[in-house]
């Protein structure tokens, strides 16, 4: 059972939570703290109609004080903890009010850290890092040697389940950078850390690469001898990273060096190279993947080091491959009519994911991209729209940047800027043809015109489904 003896969990803590946002964790945080007897404030800058999802949930929860629409300096001043959303920016006046009054701060993950009482895999990458961590606990999940977990940045809260788990449960997280930043605070480190890959990504929140690179490293930067490290061997940047920790590889096949390793060529019968502790061996790690695309092989390399390392079995990695299907947004299948497949990528918020969405077709795509300007470069993303797509429908605050690089390379792809989802939905039946895949991929997030990324996978999910009822 997890340890609530700190003050800051005690019947009657004033706790404010700032930031309910919809991915569940504000709401995970609230209840778990209200169940603990605190008086929870729950404070957020959008209103209850914003918000109406994630309150619902909340609905007969008792000792919940709302404050939704504003903030109000007496939450900040008079309490004994803030929950911080990872969203947040630390240099918040709010957060430095809460700070200069001797409030505790931590994030919901920050809080689930310090009393889990299980052992940690965390995942970090800019692209990548949901599906191999959802890799990972299938993988350890189809061991069934004890329970394994699955949270973080991919949703929900565990908090509630704390009580069920054990010393010798796995716990899988997926990390952003954001929740990197605060639990760099808390010195955290797990046992098996995971690196996908670094681009440049939330430049908006972070300013420099730097910077953002800084906040990533923060997965390794406490790790002690007894843990370890699975690292790209294919990202320059991040085989450069250190950790105290043993490191194993993962990628191409270099001839050398512990991890799991691809050959050249991906084909149904890849196969791997695992050399992990006191496993040698050849795998047909192509033929275990359910999911399209060679970056879903370098993810299955990935996740297969970290279950190794875990105590999983080559027959494990096996079953758990074979049984995986894929997350929700992420190249999901989610409609087939009149020869179109409709593809549902909308976990896609960066330039590179959708370089290798677009690379996992031999059909034409006719794309949907665009969306919320993170002040991160786009002009790859033009590069890989007027390589790999038959056309492009534009979309969000990005639109007429993209516009304009596609432009200057004088590419001739047919392309429309759109003012909302259904006119670009639209626009790309248009372009369509029996044979090809229409493909929301969008390289951005989604907080110009919804409030998550799976909003707009549902919405095109809705749209996809109901072009197919019409027909």
């Amino acid at each position: 059972m997890a340890d609530t003896s700190s003050p800051t969990l005690r019947p009657g803590a004033r706790v404010t939570v700032m930031g309910l946002g919809s991915f569940g964790g504000g709401v995970g945080a609230a209840r778990f703290l209200a169940g603990r007897g605190a008086q929870v404030t729950v404070t957020d800058l959008r209103d209850d109609e914003a918000l109406a999802d994630s309150c619902r949930q909340l609905d007969g929860v008792p000792g919940i004080n709302w404050r939704l629409g504003e903030h109000r300096e007496e939450d900040f001043r008079d309490v004994d903890l803030v929950v911080v959303n990872p969203a947040v920016a630390s240099e918040s006046p709010w957060v430095e009010i809460a700070r200069q009054s001797g409030a505790l701060l931590t994030t919901e993950i920050g809080l689930f850290w310090q009393l889990n009482p299980g052992r940690t895999i965390a995942v970090t990458g800019s692209n990548g890092k949901s599906t191999t961590a959802a890799m990972i606990h299938a993988i350890l999940d189809a061991g069934g040697e004890g329970r394994t977990w699955l949270g973080g940045n991919i949703g929900g809260s565990l908090l509630e389940q704390l009580d069920a788990m054990a010393s010798t449960d796995w716990v899988v997280l997926e990390l952003s950078s954001f929740q990197l930043e605060h639990l760099d605070r808390q010195k955290a480190a797990a046992e098996i850390a995971v690196v996908t890959n670094l681009t440049p990504n939330h430049l908006d929140r972070h300013h420099t690469l730097d910077a953002y690179r800084h906040a990533k490293q923060a997965i390794l930067r406490w790790q002690s001898p007894g843990q370890a490290a699975v690292l790209s061997s294919d990202d320059p940047d991040v085989a450069g990273w250190t950790t105290a920790g043993c490191r194993l590889g993962f990628g191409r096949d270099t001839g050398c060096g512990a991890g799991v390793f691809l050959g050249e060529f991906a084909d149904a019968d890849q196969a791997a190279i695992v050399r992990v502790g006191e496993v040698s061996r050849e795998i047909p790690l192509g033929g275990w993947v359910r999911i399209p695309g060679r970056h879903n092989l370098h993810n299955a390399a990935a996740a297969t080091a970290a279950a190794l390392l875990a105590g999983a079995g080559i027959a494990d990695v096996r079953r758990g491959l074979q049984q995986f299907a894929g997350l929700p947004h992420r190249l999901q299948l989610v409609a087939e009519c009149r020869g179109r497949r409709f593809y549902n990528d909308s976990l896609a918020t960066t330039p590179e994911s959708v370089a290798v969405a677009l690379a996992a077709f031999d059909d034409p795509v006719v794309l949907l991209a665009g969306g919320y300007d993170k002040q991160i470069p786009l002009a790859g993303l033009a590069d890989s729209i007027g390589e790999h797509a038959k056309a492009i429908a534009l979309m969000g605050e990005t639109a007429g940047m993209l516009d304009r690089h596609l432009a200057d390379q004088s590419n001739q792809i047919p392309r429309s800027v759109c003012g909302s989802l259904e006119q670009a939905f639209a626009w790309a039946i248009a372009q369509s043809s029996p044979g090809d895949n229409i493909l929301l991929s969008p390289g951005c997030a989604s907080y110009d015109w919804f409030t998550s990324f799976r909003e707009r996978g549902k919405a095109f999910e809705q749209l996809a489904r109901g072009w197919r009822q019409a027909a």
